[in-house]
């Protein structure tokens, strides 16, 4: 077994840590859609221009919301159908006017 198994194994004891950590390795995995679909508000920033020019257009779209008992203010890449292809930054809030006035500060 590998140092990084053992260390993600430990919390196996039937505890509650167990839990906790696996819906952390599950939210860190998906944190893109976890985070889109937590929204609470979203405004439409511009478009994206994709450095390496993938085919497809995506929008920049500034969010907030509330994941796992934080609010949150993120930078998310939205296809024309909504749907969450990426994150170019995210920052934690303190509470909700902090993370609606970065979602609409940001630029």
């Amino acid at each position: 077994m590998t140092r990084s198994c053992r260390r993600w194994s430990q919390g196996w004891s039937g505890s509650s840590g167990a839990a906790e950590g696996l819906a952390r390795h599950f939210l860190e995995a998906e944190e893109v859609d976890f985070r889109w679909d937590a929204r609470s508000e979203e405004r439409w920033l511009g478009a994206y221009e994709d450095p390496d020019d993938a085919g497809f257009e995506l929008d920049r779209v500034a969010i907030c919301g509330c994941l796992d008992g934080e609010w949150f203010t993120a930078i998310m890449l939205v296809d024309g159908e909504g749907k969450a292809h990426g994150m170019t930054g995210c920052r934690v809030a303190r509470h909700r006017k902090e993370a609606r006035d970065g979602m609409l500060h940001a630029h």
